[in-house]
């Protein structure tokens, strides 16, 4: 390993490797074709998998990526974990956007697992400076869809391949946004970015005060506030009505990382979600 992997991985806290333990009853019995996969610098019980799953080391990842780094000339900007690793992700630094007095900065981030929740995958994301408000797009397994088995192999050419549709779809994104920043919105679009937000049913008036539960009533009234924040910086644009979510779910989420949720969790998939259908009004 050279010095610029390790330092990559000490810098993103992945300088670390799983192994493989059989698994045992209380009673002393194996059980036959299971394997569990343990972190070696903590003990950290990650996975149970079959016995034909094969680990993708850390040190694999950023080699491979910095190989492909090279080849596509995007840099290797950061990265780090989740649920003590069973999620690991690294990000490359890609295009940025500039919008009036305030600058989108891209990346392409690629993830990967030892829980078996995802094989290698990559998809744009941003974060707008003014407010550090960060957005995930949908990631993308490789065209040939790497499963971790012992044959498993990865390719330089297949990961540039995956790079560069990731690195189309950004483009694509960033044409969206620049549409969204022109483009001003009304109280049908705002509602429907709340109601989705908050999964709230289509038919429901939210200027009823008993239309939702309290628990709702106060995420709605924090969302609000954030939304008027961007509104205020951003004028009254869908811009700056996605901006509105993009603030709420990196900042006033408030359950555990939400980097994680944004990127796999609950809140990342309605985040999506609005962004598709606020997309589809400026021909995205």
């Amino acid at each position: 390993m050279n010095n610029r992997i390790e330092q990559v991985l000490n810098e993103t806290g992945l300088n670390w490797t799983v192994r493989e333990e059989s698994m045992v009853t209380a009673s002393g019995i194996v059980i036959p074709d299971r394997k569990a996969l343990i972190r070696e610098d903590n003990n950290e019980v990650l996975s149970v998998h079959g016995d034909g799953y094969q680990a993708y080391q850390n040190y694999q990842l950023v080699e491979l990526l910095d190989r492909v780094s090279a080849q596509v000339g995007l840099p290797i900007h950061s990265g780090g974990l989740f649920g003590e690793g069973k999620k690991v992700f690294i990000q490359l630094k890609s295009n940025d956007l500039s919008l009036g007095s305030d600058k989108v900065v891209g990346y392409i981030t690629g993830i990967n697992s030892f829980d078996g929740s995802t094989s290698l995958a990559f998809g744009p994301s941003n974060l707008t400076i003014s407010c550090q408000n960060t957005f995930f797009s949908v990631f993308r397994t490789l065209e040939n869809k790497i499963k971790h088995t012992k044959n498993m192999e990865l390719r330089i050419d297949d990961v540039c391949k995956g790079m560069e549709v990731a690195m189309k779809e950004e483009a694509k994104m960033f044409e969206t946004i620049k549409r969204m920043f022109e483009t001003e919105f009304g109280a049908k679009e705002r509602d429907y970015v709340t109601k989705t937000l908050f999964n709230v049913k289509e038919n429901v008036n939210l200027m009823e005060i008993d239309s939702v539960s309290t628990t709702t009533r106060n995420r709605i009234t924090t969302f609000e506030h954030d939304l008027l924040r961007e509104l205020k910086d951003k004028g009254n644009t869908l811009w700056g009505l996605f901006s509105g979510v993009t603030r709420y779910t990196t900042h006033s989420l408030g359950k555990g990382d939400s980097t994680e949720n944004k990127m796999f969790g609950t809140y990342g998939n309605r985040e999506r979600q609005i962004f598709r259908e606020l997309s589809e009004l400026v021909g995205g």
